[in-house]
């Protein structure tokens, strides 16, 4: 995709944002910064206790149907995993969501429904931006309910047996699945545009199964 610095609505909110999460998890003594110039990622080991990782894989498998992807923006087969939304009532959930939201220090109202992903053997999600495209037909409708995307916080619920790394394409990293570990990581750059350099691929999972969990914020209120 093109046009990603060409066109930059949100920008300033997306500024704003990524000032005040950078500066709370900066002086996080738990938060493990990625040792890069490109982009802001976190790690936050334990976050979820062995319990809340159980339970919330088996709630996966409830809601778990074929990933779907906006239809203009990606060819057949870039995303093969299974996904599905959580009921936000859910006290797990509602809660998980809440000490998400602490740590970021956003407000609830301005992330997605939290998704549960689970991938099988050979599955896997190609290397993507999180953000959205303003080229695109999509973005009218991102636009009207919420806006860009800002951070996105990944939870990891179960050790792979091989394979199913999140790699940061550009930064050079794999990051290898390590159950209970929170990831966070700015969608933009300081200045508000959106970073290309964030760009991330769910590697193949080549033994055992991949099971995750992904909130997003966006720059305002999600309807």
């Amino acid at each position: 995709m093109t046009g990603t610095k060409t066109q930059t609505p949100d920008k300033a909110a997306l500024a704003r944002i990524g000032e005040r999460v950078r500066k709370r998890l900066d002086a996080d003594s738990k938060a493990y910064k990625i040792p890069t110039d490109l982009a802001e990622i976190y790690a936050f080991g334990d976050f979820l206790t062995p319990m809340e990782c159980e339970r919330l894989r088996a709630m996966i498998d409830m809601v778990a149907q074929p990933s779907r992807l906006h239809e203009s923006a990606y060819v057949e087969g870039f995303r093969t995993s299974y996904s599905g939304n959580f009921d936000d009532d859910h006290p797990l959930v509602r809660g998980v969501s809440r000490r998400i939201d602490d740590l970021l220090g956003l407000p609830g109202n301005f992330a997605e429904r939290m998704q549960g992903q689970r991938y099988l053997v050979g599955q896997q999600f190609k290397p993507h931006h999180d953000f959205f495209y303003p080229s695109e037909n999509y973005w009218e409708e991102e636009r009207k309910r919420g806006g860009q995307r800002s951070w996105t916080a990944m939870m990891f619920l179960n050790q792979v047996e091989a394979g199913g790394a999140t790699n940061f394409t550009h930064v050079g990293i794999d990051l290898e699945p390590k159950p209970g570990v929170l990831l966070v990581w700015n969608n933009a750059s300081p200045d508000g545009t959106p970073n290309d350099d964030t760009m991330h691929a769910g590697t193949p999972v080549t033994a055992g199964e991949k099971y995750v969990i992904t909130r997003w914020y966006r720059s305002r209120k999600w309807n």
